[in-house]
């Protein structure tokens, strides 16, 4: 499994018991720090800081949404019993009433099961259901992680593929910039010699050398072998490692910008470009790593 996790995973676990049936959805997307939203029944509503603390262990990164469904099994709810004493008291004042209005007739079982109070819900221990919830929770975390890791290695290789063909074309670079250099030499020496017979070749060389400064990229080119032998390390540490990558992305696109405002002829400009491309590529695939 990839120590690199994508910030874009769903997972889902379900689980029936004699109490009835739990079901957890989690789904991440890609956000700058860890949020989190948390969704419970009413009757499962007090383990939201373990729910919370749960996800903080486990995730860096990322926009949560989790949230947990409880059905109770038929009959799981508190029994319903009579209260008694409440209809002793109301029968016993239904009977006083008779006797003073003879034409009252005497409630019904429906009426006196209506009246507040005479049915009471005994009250359910949800602790069983908590234990169980946070269990499970336990488990759909789990699956999540792995699907946002191996997410993440595919993207790490995608990644690894654009390093690849920007060492490509750092080469072309490396190899194409003497010829450029030669051929401007040719061309100024060209020109000159149109504009005068005798050139001053002490001259000619200082200009020449100038301007060889002027378009060279040997640092650029070594300070973008040095960013992407960085990008390869980062791939490999157990840790979240986005916000390392997309800083090195900036790095990256600053020298390849470089290289095009020093590009004396159209292949540089072409490498240059084809650079670029390349960085934005990875660009989008670092902004969804954890």
């Amino acid at each position: 499994m990839s120590n690199i996790r994508s910030m874009t995973a769903f997972a889902r676990r379900q689980s029936r018991e004699d109490f009835g049936e739990l079901t957890w959805e989690i789904r991440s997307v890609n956000h700058r720090y860890l949020e989190t939203m948390v969704r419970l029944p009413e009757e499962l509503r007090a383990i939201e800081p373990v729910v919370r603390e749960r996800i903080n262990q486990r995730l860096g990164r990322g926009k949560i949404d989790c949230g947990l469904r409880f059905k109770p099994a038929a009959g799981g709810a508190g029994e319903l019993r009579v209260n008694e004493a409440l209809v002793k008291q109301l029968l016993g004042a239904a009977d006083h009433m008779m006797r003073h209005l003879h034409s009252s007739p005497l409630p019904t079982i429906m009426d006196v099961l209506r009246w507040p109070g005479v049915l009471e819900a005994e009250e359910q221990d949800f602790t069983p259901v908590q234990n169980a919830a946070v269990a499970l929770l336990d488990s759909t975390i789990g699956d999540l992680v792995e699907s946002r890791e191996r997410e993440g290695g595919r993207l790490a290789d995608l990644i690894r593929q654009r390093v690849g063909g920007m060492r490509e074309q750092v080469e072309r670079a490396r190899v194409r910039m003497p010829v450029v250099i030669s051929a401007l030499r040719e061309r100024l020496a060209a020109k000159l010699a149109e504009i005068s017979e005798s050139l001053d070749q002490e001259r000619l060389e200082q200009e020449m050398a100038l301007l060889a400064q002027r378009l060279d990229v040997d640092e650029e080119m070594d300070r973008l072998t040095t960013h992407l032998e960085e990008v390869e390390d980062v791939l490999k540490r157990k840790e979240p490692v986005g916000r390392r990558l997309d800083f090195l992305m900036q790095e990256l696109n600053r020298e390849a910008n470089t290289l095009g405002s020093k590009s004396a002829d159209s292949e540089t400009t072409a490498i240059s470009v084809e650079m670029k491309v390349l960085i934005e590529q990875m660009r989008e695939q670092v902004q969804n790593l954890e």
